[in-house]
C-alpha cells in the first residue's frame, strides 16, 4: 500500500512539473514549476486521507485550494496586474482532481488528462489562430454536425424496417453523420491549408470534400480563366483519386472485416491513378492555379438527401439481390455511383455486415459505383470546360477506366 501510494504520488508530482513548466514559460502570476507538483501532491494525499477519515477531507482541501487561489488574484489586483483570464486557476483544480483520481485507481485515465492538459496549455497560440480563421459560415456548419450527430442521431430508434429489414434509421443517419464530419473536417484543413497550397492540396481536399463538385468547379474555370487546363485536369484527377482514399477509410470504419478483401485491388486502382497523377504533375508543373472557395459542407438539407439516397441504394442493392441475381446488383451500383460514391461503398459495407452480401461481390460493386462516377465526371468536364481540358480528362480517365475494368474482370473471386 504505501509503495503503491508513493508511485502515485509521484506520478502527480511528474504531471505537476510538465503543467507547472508550461505556466512558467507564459510567466504565471499564480502558479508555477513548484505550486503545480505541490497541487497534484495534494489531491493525492487527500484522497488518500479520504479513505481513513471520509470525503470531508477533499471538500476541505478543494475549498482551501479555491481561497489561496483567491488569494493570488486579490494580491495581483493590489499590486496592480489584474488578470481577467481563469485558465491557471481552473488548471490548478483540474490537476488537484488528477491527483486525486490516482488515489481511487484511474491511473490511466490520470495521466492522460494531465498530458492532454499540458498540451491545450501550450497550443494557445495555434487554437487562437483556428479561431481566428473560423468565420461565421464556419462556425454554423460546426453547429450543425453537432446537430446531426449529437442532437438528431440519439433520437432515432434502432431497430430495422422495410420489405428487405435493412432500412435502419440510426444506422443510416450515422452513415450521414460519417459523411458530414469526413467532409466538414476536409473543408476546415482546406481553409487552413488550400489557399496556400496550390494544385495538390486542392486536388486533395476537392476529393475530401466532394470530387464532383470540383470536377465542375474547375471546368468552369478554364473557361473564364486561360492556360490552366493542365492544372484543372490535374485537380482533376487529383481528386477523384482521393476518392478511392476516402472509400477506403468508410470501408475501415463501418466494415473493418471487408477491408482484407476489398483493400488490395481499389488500392491497386488508386496506386494506377496516383501514377497518372504524377504523370500530369509534371506537364502542368509551371501552371498556377489557385483554389476556389467551397461552401461549407454540412447544410441540413443536402445531409436529408444524401440519407435518403443512402437508404434507397442499400434497399436497392438488397431487392435486387433478392429478385434479380448478382448482375443486376452492378447495375444498381453504376446508377448510384454517378453522382456519390459514397452512398453505394456505405450500404455494400453495410450488408456485407449483416451477412446479405460475399466480400467479393462488395469490393466490385464499389469498384463500378466509382468507376461510373469517373465516367460522369468525365462528361461534365467534357461538357462544362474547355476543349483543351476535355481531351486531357478523357484521356485520363479512359487509362482508368480500363485498368478499372481490368481489376474487375482479372482479379481472382
Amino acid at each position: 500500500m504505501e509503495s503503491t501510494l508513493l508511485s502515485k504520488l509521484f506520478i502527480a508530482a511528474g504531471l505537476g512539473l510538465l503543467v507547472g513548466l508550461q505556466r512558467e514559460w507564459v510567466e504565471s502570476r499564480i502558479a508555477g514549476i513548484r505550486t503545480f507538483p505541490l497541487i497534484a501532491i495534494l489531491g493525492v494525499l487527500s484522497a488518500a486521507l479520504a479513505e481513513p477519515f471520509g470525503g470531508w477531507v477533499v471538500a476541505a482541501s478543494i475549498i482551501a485550494l479555491t481561497g489561496l487561489l483567491y488569494i493570488g488574484n486579490l494580491a495581483k489586483i493590489h499590486a496592480g496586474r489584474p488578470d481577467p483570464g481563469l485558465t491557471t486557476e481552473i488548471t490548478a483544480l483540474v490537476m488537484f482532481g488528477v491527483g486525486a483520481a490516482l488515489v481511487i485507481g484511474y491511473t490511466t485515465e490520470a495521466i492522460v488528462v494531465g498530458g492532454g492538459v499540458a498540451v491545450l496549455l501550450f497550443w494557445k497560440q495555434p487554437l487562437h489562430a483556428l479561431v481566428d480563421r473560423i468565420g461565421e459560415g464556419e462556425f454554423q456548419a460546426i453547429i450543425r454536425l453537432v446537430l446531426i450527430g449529437l442532437v438528431i442521431l440519439p433520437a432515432l430508434p434502432d431497430r430495422a424496417y422495410g420489405p428487405y429489414e435493412v432500412l435502419n434509421p440510426r444506422q443510416i443517419w450515422l452513415m450521414v453523420v460519417l459523411i458530414v464530419g469526413i467532409s466538414l473536417g476536409a473543408y476546415i484543413a482546406y481553409r487552413m491549408l488550400g489557399a496556400r497550397g496550390g494544385t495538390l492540396v486542392a486536388g486533395v481536399m476537392g476529393g475530401l470534400i466532394s470530387s464532383t463538385a470540383t470536377t465542375v468547379t474547375y471546368s468552369r474555370r478554364t473557361v473564364t480563366v486561360e492556360g490552366i487546363a493542365r492544372s484543372a485536369a490535374l485537380v482533376i484527377l487529383i481528386a477523384s483519386t482521393v476518392v478511392f482514399a476516402r472509400v477506403l477509410f468508410e470501408i475501415t470504419l463501418v466494415a473493418p472485416d471487408l477491408l482484407s478483401v476489398a483493400g488490395p485491388p481499389l488500392i491497386l486502382m488508386m496506386t494506377f491513378m496516383g501514377v497518372l497523377c504524377a504523370v500530369a504533375y509534371v506537364r502542368s508543373r509551371h501552371e498556377l492555379i489557385q483554389p476556389p472557395e467551397h461552401e461549407p459542407p454540412s447544410e441540413l438539407t443536402a445531409a436529408i438527401i444524401f440519407g435518403l439516397l443512402y437508404a434507397a441504394v442499400i434497399l436497392a442493392v438488397a431487392a435486387a439481390k433478392e429478385h434479380l441475381g448478382d448482375r443486376a446488383l452492378y447495375v444498381v451500383a453504376g446508377l448510384s455511383g454517378l453522382t456519390d460514391v459514397d452512398a453505394i461503398t456505405l450500404s455494400t459495407a453495410q450488408l456485407v455486415n449483416a451477412g446479405r452480401l460475399e466480400a467479393d461481390s462488395a469490393w466490385r460493386l464499389v469498384l463500378v459505383g466509382a468507376m461510373a462516377n469517373l465516367a460522369f465526371k468525365g462528361v461534365v468536364a467534357g461538357s462544362l470546360g474547355h476543349r483543351r481540358l476535355a481531351r486531357r480528362v478523357a484521356v485520363l480517365f479512359s487509362l482508368s477506366l480500363a485498368f478499372g475494368a481490368v481489376l474487375l474482370f482479372t482479379w481472382p473471386g
